[in-house]
């Protein structure tokens, strides 16, 4: 249950839009968007519309499998002062950074107060998990595109598991290396699915096995058991 509206006067409203697009099976591109708007009223007697004070665009490409920043864009659309834009290039010092381990150090590092646009810099830290969590859908999308079918061979060992959620490791309590889902890979259990993924393929009348195939890399489209699993 959400929380009620509150009913004070709204001061100040930021909002962060973030997306990630599969360019080709080697390039993830991430489009980030900040933008800061007053409520009407709040600067300006009789102004009946917001005023938008900050609006900025980054556009990060980053390398898969190795999530390696290949290209950064900065565009700043709405900023304060004349002077804000001559910072944009600085950005480009991310190229050849990992996205993944110690990102946001080193945006702080290169960044952090007078080294950059305070805006842009918390738009880059909030763009970074947006990468992680794109990793299974860019294995999802190849598998589908490509039509590949699961390997025939032996369940995986628990380090090929291991391998496999790298990305995952310390990110957070659950996935803390050791930890609750380490102790089942340990155990050689199979991980539980996503509770989202179990509603979801119920809902669609499919086995949640269909989404373990596609998240490993393997396709069931043109997988004898994906139909039985309509």
């Amino acid at each position: 249950m959400y929380p009620m509206e509150p009913e004070g006067v709204e001061l100040h409203h930021r909002s962060y839009e973030i997306r990630a697009y599969r360019i080709k099976p080697g390039e993830l591109l991430l489009r980030g968007k900040v933008t800061d708007q007053k409520p009407p009223g709040v600067y300006f007697e009789n102004d009946l519309e917001p005023l938008e004070i900050h609006h900025m665009i980054i556009d990060v490409s980053v390398s898969f499998p190795d999530l390696i920043i290949t290209d950064v864009i900065v565009v700043m659309e709405t900023h304060p002062h004349k002077g804000c834009i001559k910072i944009v290039d600085h950005y480009k010092k991310l190229v050849g950074l990992s996205i993944a381990r110690g990102f946001t150090k080193k945006v702080r590092e290169l960044f952090g107060g007078p080294r950059g646009c305070s805006h842009t810099t918390a738009l880059l830290n909030a763009m970074a998990p947006v990468a992680i969590q794109s990793v299974w859908s860019m294995r999802s999308v190849s598998a589908t595109e490509q039509r590949v079918d699961p390997p025939i061979s032996d369940r995986e060992s628990i380090e090929q598991i291991k391998t496999r959620m790298a990305f995952n490791s310390n990110t957070c309590h659950i996935w803390a290396d050791p930890g609750p889902m380490y102790d089942q890979i340990e155990a050689g259990l199979e991980l539980p699915p996503p509770i989202w993924a179990e509603e979801r393929a119920q809902k669609l009348g499919q086995s949640i096995s269909s989404w373990r195939e596609r998240m490993s890399g393997a396709s069931t489209s043109s997988h004898p058991s994906n139909a039985e699993s309509r």
